[in-house]
C-alpha cells in the first residue's frame, strides 16, 4: 500500500518511469533521470540493501573514490612501513645481542664521566648512600683482576674472559684477501659456549693455548668463504695472516647470522693472551659468567658483585665501579629507544589520516550537495532519513576501509623491504594491522557523520527545486 501510494505521488509530480529510469521533465535538464531502484529500495530498506546501494555508488564514481583512498592509503602505509620497519630492527637486535643467553651477564668497567667545557659539577648524596671513590672511578679490568675472579668465583657456573681486538683488518691467504672488515676477539676455551658459537670443523682451543698466547685462531663463516671459497673446512690447519700476522686456523665457526649491528661472522677469534699483544687492541678486559639456571642468575649476579668488589679493593662504603650487565639489558635499551620511534610514527600517521579525514568530509560534503535533487525525491518517495543518513555514512566508511586495505599491503610490503636489507625474517605487525583497521572505520565514521546528517535533514521540497 506505502508503495502504490508513494507511486501515486509520482505520478501526480508528472514524473514518468522510462526504462526503469524515473524521469523528471523540465526543459533545463532534459537527462535529469534516477535509477528506480535507488529509489524503491528507500521505500522499505534493510541495512544489507543500504549498503549494497551504498558501494555501488561508490564504485560509480571511480576517479573521486580513488583519489580519497589513495590519501587515506597512503597515511596508513605510513603508519604500518614505519611500524614494520622498526618490528625488523627489534627482531634483528634481539638476534644480534643475543650471543649471550638469558642465564649469563656480563662484568665490565664503569667509564668516568667527562664534563666537558669547564666548571665543576656539585652533586647531593643521599644520607646512607654509598660513595664513587674516585680513585677508583675510571679504571679498567685488568688482566690480574680478570684471572682473580676466574679463579676465585665459586658459584656454581662458567666463566670466560674476553677482550676486544684491532677491527678493519685484512685476512689474506695466499693471493685471496677479505676486505678490511675483520675484527679480532681474545676468549678462552669458553668462549664459543658463552657467546653462542659453535664449531663447523676443527677443535676449540685447549688451556695450553690461552696461556702461552701462540698464534693460533678461529675462523668465522665470512671470512672463510672469502679466503676459501670451494671449500670452506679447508681452512681448518692452514697458515693465514691477519694484519701481516700468521695463524694457524684450529677451527671453523658455523654461521651465527649478520645484521646491520652486529657482523657475527667477519670476526676472527684468538686467545685473550694473543690478543693482548696485538696494537690497537682493548685495555679493559671483560668478564662473562654463565649460569645452568635463569633461576640462579640473580644469586650469581650478587655473589659476582661481592668477589668482584674485594678484588676491586672497594670499602664497604665505596659503590661499585665496574657494571654487571644481564644478556639482554643492552637489546633492551636500544628496543626501548625503538618504542619512542614507534611513537613518533603513529603521531604521523594519525596526522595524515587527519588531513584524510578533512578531505573526505570536504568530498561527502560535495556529493550531498550533487545529489541533492535525488535526496529529495528520494524522500518524496518515502524514503527515511535513517535510510539517507546510513547510506552517506556506509559510502564515507567504505572509502576508509579500501584505503585502509591498501594502505596495510603497501605498508607492509614497504617496510618488509628494510627487512630484507637487515636479514630478518617477514614481518607483518597483526596489532598495528588491526588498529589501522579500527582508525579508518573511525575517521570514515567521523568524516561522514555530518554530511550524512546534512543529507537526511533535507526538505524534499526545497531538495526537489535544487538547481
Amino acid at each position: 500500500m506505502k508503495k502504490t501510494t508513494d507511486l501515486y505521488f509520482a505520478s501526480a509530480c508528472n514524473f514518468r518511469f522510462e526504462d526503469s529510469r524515473l524521469t523528471i521533465p523540465d526543459s533545463r535538464f532534459p537527462n535529469l533521470r534516477f535509477p528506480v531502484s535507488n529509489l524503491i529500495l528507500h521505500l522499505d530498506m534493510k541495512t544489507s540493501d543500504i549498503f549494497a546501494l551504498s558501494y555501488k555508488t561508490v564504485k560509480s564514481n571511480k576517479l573521486r573514490t580513488g583519489i580519497t583512498v589513495a590519501i587515506i592509503a597512503f597515511g596508513i602505509m605510513a603508519l604500518i612501513g614505519i611500524i614494520t620497519a622498526i618490528q625488523a630492527m627489534n627482531q634483528s637486535l634481539k638476534e644480534s645481542f643475543s650471543t649471550l643467553g638469558a642465564n649469563a651477564f656480563t662484568i665490565h668497567f664503569k667509564e668516568r664521566n667527562i664534563r666537558i667545557g669547564g666548571g665543576s659539577r656539585v652533586s647531593k648524596e643521599k644520607k646512607g648512600a654509598k660513595r664513587d671513590k674516585n680513585s677508583n672511578v675510571g679504571k679498567f679490568i685488568t688482566y690480574t683482576q680478570a684471572k682473580m675472579f676466574k679463579e676465585n668465583y665459586d658459584f656454581p657456573s662458567i666463566v670466560g674472559i674476553q677482550l676486544s681486538g684491532p677491527s678493519s683488518l685484512i685476512a689474506k691467504f695466499e693471493n685471496k684477501e677479505t676486505n678490511p672488515e675483520v675484527r679480532v676477539t681474545g676468549g678462552d676455551e669458553n668462549f664459543l659456549l658463552i657467546n653462542g658459537y659453535s664449531l663447523q670443523s676443527g677443535r676449540n682451543f685447549s688451556k695450553l693455548d690461552v696461556e702461552t698466547g701462540r698464534n693460533v685462531c678461529l675462523l668465522g663463516s665470512d671470512i672463510a668463504k672469502k679466503l676459501f671459497p670451494k671449500n670452506q673446512e679447508a681452512a681448518v690447519d692452514k697458515i693465514i695472516r691477519i694484519a701481516n700476522l700468521p695463524y694457524r686456523v684450529v677451527g671453523l665457526l658455523k654461521p651465527k647470522g649478520t645484521s646491520v649491528f652486529m657482523q657475527m661472522d667477519k670476526v676472527v677469534v684468538s686467545s685473550y693472551n694473543n690478543v693482548r699483544r696485538l696494537p690497537n687492541s682493548g685495555t679493559s678486559y671483560t668478564v662473562n659468567v654463565m649460569v645452568d639456571d635463569i633461576t640462579q642468575l640473580e644469586p650469581a649476579i650478587g655473589e659476582a658483585t661481592g668477589t668482584f668488589r674485594a678484588i676491586r679493593r672497594l670499602n664497604i662504603k665505596d659503590s661499585d665501579n665496574f657494571f654487571i650487565d644481564k644478556s639482554d639489558s643492552v637489546a633492551e635499551t636500544f628496543i626501548g629507544l625503538l618504542s619512542s620511534i614507534s611513537g613518533s610514527a603513529g603521531a604521523i600517521g594519525l596526522i595524515t589520516l587527519i588531513g584524510a579525514a578533512i578531505g573526505l568530509m570536504n568530498i561527502m560534503l560535495v556529493a550531498v550537495t550533487e545529489r541533492t535533487k535525488e535526496v529529495g525525491l528520494i524522500k518524496a518517495l518515502g524514503g527515511t532519513r535513517k535510510s539517507i543518513r546510513n547510506q552517506f555514512l556506509f559510502e564515507s566508511i567504505i572509502i576508509s576501509l579500501l584505503g585502509a586495505v591498501f594502505g596495510i599491503i603497501l605498508g607492509v610490503l614497504v617496510g618488509n623491504v628494510f627487512s630484507m636489507v637487515l636479514g630478518t625474517g617477514f614481518v607483518v605487525p597483526w596489532g598495528w594491522v588491526v588498529t589501522g583497521i579500527i582508525i579508518c572505520s573511525v575517521v570514515g565514521l567521523a568524516a561522514g557523520l555530518w554530511p550524512a546528517i546534512k543529507a537526511s535533514k533535507l526538505d524534499p521540497i526545497v531538495a526537489l527545486r535544487y538547481e
